[in-house]
């Protein structure tokens, strides 16, 4: 018999999700980065979630887009909500081009810039549970050419760390060059000619260019396309059916979202550029947030057969820790610091109600006027996506304001007649 959970007021929330969703407390991460522990996937048939809930969630999310969009803040936008095994939300607002007006809707595909260097650290995850890489792999062992200034550090440079952007170069390093479209075995070649800061692993730089470079060693592996790699080994697995990572399956896209830039009294709609499909690893993939639903599901520890927990626990583990207070998400409110893992930042936050500590699982990303926003929250099992097909301040704060409409409702009352459904579902578990 399927086992059923509704959302209830928040001591009997508790204790269904405590039976439905295994998930551990989380501690706090001191200077010394702790790993990630994410839930387990869950033997339940059915992830069962009120109609009430969702109407309720609905509402909140449209009210809350539709007034961004009426506001002229955002061109459109797309987002999907995952809870344990299940998609419980996605849906789009606005208009994939300005001036035809034209719907997005839950399977538009947007570019989602750098959020794509999560994929890339899953990626190189399912490398080395395959034993075809080891974390610990020299870049100049798979790509010969690659050249830093000191010889030394050369020989130093492992995957780890340019998936963790600890390579010891200085910020943003090249990028210039991967916009332009040259080609990443002749940009590693030059790094030569730039002085590295300190010796790697030491410091945290965040990259581009170097970052991509994990896509060209599994190229290098395999001998053809990382879209293609990735096409093999996540969308496909996964059923991610409108994901790609080229300008032409964007171009192909039958339904795709335009890229705006603002203007005075709006927006202007602007063409799709090839910034990023040379460095696929760093900014390249293009995906619909239903299908980065299905990716939130299976970050969540989901289709183990894909990446098995081990190697997931290690992609997330941090790194190196992540200065300043100056980046948007350092200004979410309780928030207390960030670690770097391979491919995704690792928030420490506390609960300005509770004072329990938390962490939050992130990426943003920004490309060809397109901006995007993931977060997951292991200990609520819960992920968070959402895409935009114009830059905006918005994106600065939407997971923290989505994350809360879900606590709001979570922590409303209900009607005494659904409290009542509860009590039945927890008889029948």
């Amino acid at each position: 018999m399927k086992k059923l959970i509704a959302i209830a007021t928040p001591t009997l929330l508790l204790v269904v999700l405590f039976l439905i969703c295994i998930s551990a407390k989380q501690p706090e991460l001191p200077e010394q980065p702790q790993a990630v522990l994410l839930p387990q996937p869950s033997p339940i048939e059915d992830f069962y979630v009120p109609d009430s809930f969702k109407e309720r969630l609905m509402d909140s999310i449209q009210a809350y887009f539709n007034n961004a969009v009426r506001k002229n803040q955002i061109v459109g936008a797309s987002v999907a909500i995952v809870k344990c095994d299940s998609i419980i939300y996605a849906d789009g607002f606005g208009s994939k081009n300005s001036r035809l007006k034209n719907k997005v809707d839950k399977e538009t595909v947007f570019r989602i810039g750098s959020v794509s260097k999560g994929f890339a650290g899953i990626l190189a995850g399912i490398h080395v549970q395959q034993g075809l890489i080891s974390w610990k792999d020299r870049v100049i062992d798979h790509i010969p050419n690659f050249r830093l200034a000191s010889k030394k550090q050369t020989n130093e440079v492992t995957l780890s760390h340019i998936l963790s952007h600890t390579s010891g170069l200085p910020y943003h390093s090249f990028t210039n060059l991967v916009e332009s479209g040259m080609p990443l075995e002749t940009i590693a070649g030059r790094f030569n000619q730039v002085l590295p800061l300190q010796k790697p692993g030491s410091i945290y730089n965040y990259q581009n260019a170097v970052f991509a470079l994990s896509g060209e060693i599994m190229e290098r592996i395999h001998g053809k396309p990382l879209k293609d790699i990735i096409q093999d080994k996540i969308f496909d697995p996964l059923n991610m059916e409108t994901a790609s990572a080229s300008y032409e399956e964007l171009e192909k896209s039958g339904n795709v979202a335009q890229p705006h830039r603002p203007i005075r009294r709006g927006w202007r709609p602007v063409k799709y550029n090839k910034k990023y499909y040379s460095a696929v690893a760093a900014g390249g993939i293009n995906a619909s947030v239903v299908d980065m639903g299905k990716w939130m599901k299976f970050l969540l520890g989901n289709n183990p057969e894909v990446l098995m927990p081990k190697f997931m626990q290690e992609v997330f583990s941090p790194k190196i820790q992540v200065g300043g207070r100056r980046n948007y998400y350092q200004r979410w409110k309780g928030y207390e610091s960030s670690h770097y893992a391979l491919g995704w930042r690792v928030h420490n936050f506390v609960d300005n109600k509770t004072q329990v500590p938390y962490k939050v699982i992130h990426h943003g990303g920004t490309v060809n006027n397109f901006r995007s926003e993931i977060a997951l929250f292991p200990h609520d099992d819960l992920g968070i996506c959402v895409l935009f097909n114009s830059p905006n301040k918005m994106a600065r704060n939407c997971i923290p304001e989505i994350y809360k409409m879900i606590q709001d409702i979570l922590e409303n009352p209900l009607p005494e007649k659904e409290n009542s459904f509860i009590q039945e579902s927890l008889v029948m578990l």
